[in-house]
């Protein structure tokens, strides 16, 4: 069980396996009742949920995240979702053994975050974006300093060097705020080895990449896009939300440059969360940004009596100019990771 949804007192869904069931064995009395479940929650870790501040974002000690929204802006409410994660978060061979990645694409993934490639991960909500990031994460060799940001920790390295930050909402007078953006800039004064930002959803896109640009590579994140080159055109406006009047081949000067990597995941019909992509991006041609797929899902393969997929990630057989890069450093990737046809 993934997330429990609480639709008002008489509605209660829950997500197993990626599909979403209505459990009536759940209820509560009233609306009021619903309130005071939130009260507790909420106000357990420091945060307050009134009508001056009608939502609230929190965090459980657990782990899990909560949002909760109240009267006068939940019609029928209050509604509370909270999103569970696994005490022991999920490794690169739980993956494989889902088949949401093969092992010659974890084989890939790990060279190029041991290789310091700047990596994005992308997907739509729920995809497994966090859980795909704290994989990726978990690659990062235990002699380096990592600093994470986010708006509610979710991440869970076992590294012995991790920093992590946590934006803050205002207080009830609107003062205190210190947002995402505030932190990354922060953490270019930590000298970090690696910035982890949990997810770009603003101006920190412009801070991201200028870190990335600026000698912190290896940095990884997440946005909310549907495809890679929809991950471009994602970053281009999170930059513009910064309040700069950028030039838009600037902006994709600094993309092209400071991205290596694209990991594209998405939510297939049949509830399971796989990588579709695994993309290069390459530089530019002109004002565009040049993207080169080095694995694909394959589509083609249709379903099982089940509903379920059979497709796999397949590598396309190209292999990519940054291959090189980590041969230099030692990082040999052999022939058989690219090679099409093959699912190990």
């Amino acid at each position: 069980m993934t997330e429990i949804m609480v639709n008002g007192p008489d509605r209660t869904f829950v997500e197993r396996n990626g599909k979403l069931t209505l459990d009536e064995s759940v209820r509560f009395i009233d609306y009021d009742h619903v309130r005071r479940v939130i009260d507790k929650i909420v106000s357990a870790i420091g945060r307050r949920v009134d009508e001056s501040t009608p939502m609230v974002d929190a965090r459980l000690p657990d782990g899990s995240r909560v949002n909760a929204v109240i009267a006068p802006l939940a019609i029928g409410g209050p509604f509370l979702t909270i999103r569970k994660f696994a005490a022991d978060p999920l490794r690169i061979d739980d993956l494989i053994r889902y088949g949401s990645v093969n092992a010659h694409a974890a084989r890939f993934l790990q060279a190029c975050i041991v290789g310091k490639l700047n990596v994005i991960v992308s997907g739509g909500t729920g995809t497994g974006k966090t859980t795909m990031l704290n994989v990726l994460s978990g690659f990062i060799p235990a002699d380096e300093r990592i600093v994470t940001v986010e708006d509610a920790k979710e991440l869970q390295l076992h590294q012995e060097h991790v920093l992590s930050l946590e934006s803050r909402p205002p207080n009830v007078e609107g003062r205190g705020e210190v947002s995402i953006r505030d932190l990354v800039k922060n953490t270019l004064r930590m000298r970090p080895d690696r910035i982890v930002v949990g997810e770009c959803r603003s101006g920190e896109a412009l801070d991201m990449l200028q870190a990335m640009n600026t000698g912190h590579d290896g940095s990884l994140t997440t946005v909310h896009a549907n495809s890679p080159r929809d991950t471009l055109a994602r970053l281009e406006t999170l930059v513009l939300m910064a309040g700069f009047d950028l030039p838009v081949r600037a902006i994709r000067e600094q993309m092209s440059s400071a991205i290596d990597v694209i990991v594209q995941l998405s939510r297939l019909r049949d509830g399971t969360r796989r990588v579709t992509h695994v993309t290069e991006v390459q530089g530019m041609e002109g004002d565009v940004i040049t993207l080169q797929d080095v694995f694909l899902f394959d589509h083609s393969a249709g379903v099982d009596e089940t509903g379920r997929f059979l497709g796999q990630l397949q590598a396309t057989g190209v292999r990519p100019k940054f291959a090189t890069k980590l041969a230099d450093l030692g990082i040999k990737l052999g022939p058989e990771v690219f090679s099409p046809g093959v699912t190990a």
